[in-house]
């Protein structure tokens, strides 16, 4: 039975590459009481990601309904974080920082990863090294703009999210990109593509419809 998780989120500072990451947590407790954590990455900082995002703020909400610890972050040069824009592997080196203090305070608990567009790609990177990762989500990955050539093979359950009318990733991209995943990924993985019709790249109207699927995933894994 899953319990609901907490509501309320206290701001918090985790030592980042190039200076402070500000972060929003909610349900960190002792690290006996937490065995599930979710972290989230948010589009581009150059666009206005932040944080503070919908599809960011509505994942982790979700999370949280079903008895989650969640970290949501700020990217270096973003909000009050430290640093300047790292052309994406700065972002990757602050995503791995923020893994690093998950594991280091809380070591027995499950990490998931999710991201959206811009931090759909990091996240993606980041959970290819990472050997026990409980799970991964991809909204609106931006599969376009970065190459993927260099990362290794996943083996946690990953749910890919994309819309079918998404002005910024073209859905055809996206479903190309997910035939190439099946094509080298262990059979044994679970991976799935759930295209949500007449549906934005912001989710603008279905982000109902993105928490409802985020949802069914979580409880088909959690343990």
């Amino acid at each position: 039975m899953y319990t609901v998780g907490k509501s309320g989120e206290e701001k918090i500072y985790i030592a980042g590459p190039e200076g402070k990451l500000e972060a929003s947590v909610s349900g960190l407790g002792t690290p006996l009481q937490v065995s599930n954590i979710g972290i989230i990455c948010h589009p581009h900082p150059l666009y206005q990601g932040t944080m503070h995002n919908k599809v960011v703020t509505s994942v982790t909400r979700t999370w949280q309904k079903i008895g989650l610890a969640t970290i949501r972050f700020n990217f270096r040069g973003v909000g009050e974080s430290e640093g300047h824009y790292g052309e994406g592997q700065g972002e990757i080196e602050d995503l791995k920082a923020v893994i690093v203090f998950v594991q280091q305070r809380y070591p027995e608990a499950k990490i998931w990863l999710a991201g959206f567009s811009f931090g759909a790609i990091i996240s993606a990177i980041v959970a290819s090294d990472i050997p026990d990762l409980a799970g991964l989500l991809s909204m609106a990955p931006a599969v376009t703009f970065f190459d993927f050539t260099k990362m290794h093979k996943l083996k946690c359950p990953w749910l890919i999210i994309h819309g079918e009318k998404d002005e910024l990733v073209p859905v055809k991209a996206v479903k190309n990109w997910y035939e190439s995943l099946k094509n080298q990924n262990n059979e044994e993985q679970y991976l799935e593509l759930i295209i949500l019709p007449d549906t934005t790249h912001l989710f603008h109207n279905h982000l109902n419809d993105l928490k409802v699927n985020v949802e069914h995933f979580m409880i088909k894994f959690l343990a």
